[in-house]
């Protein structure tokens, strides 16, 4: 099994300790990707931008069709959702 060392909230300072509050903020926890990411502060953010821009604004697809959408890709790449 794969091991990627993640920083800890509390340990987290600057760009990663914005991005976790903000995480919490919005679903009261750190999801698991983000913490993955966390070796990688700047381009953490820069994708959590992407995935909120991308998924919470509105656009073309309503938020359902953007939810079935991710789940459907992630079945397609043997990504449990």
């Amino acid at each position: 099994m794969a091991f990627i060392r993640q920083i800890a909230e509390e340990q987290a300072r600057g760009t990663l300790a914005r991005v976790y509050q903000s995480a919490r903020g919005r679903a009261d926890r750190v999801a698991n990707i983000i913490r993955l990411m966390s070796q990688d502060p700047v381009s953490l953010e820069g994708s959590m931008q992407f995935y909120l821009k991308l998924m919470k604004t509105e656009n073309a697809l309503s938020a359902a069709r953007k939810e079935l959408l991710a789940a459907v890709v992630s079945c397609a790449n043997d990504c449990y959702y």
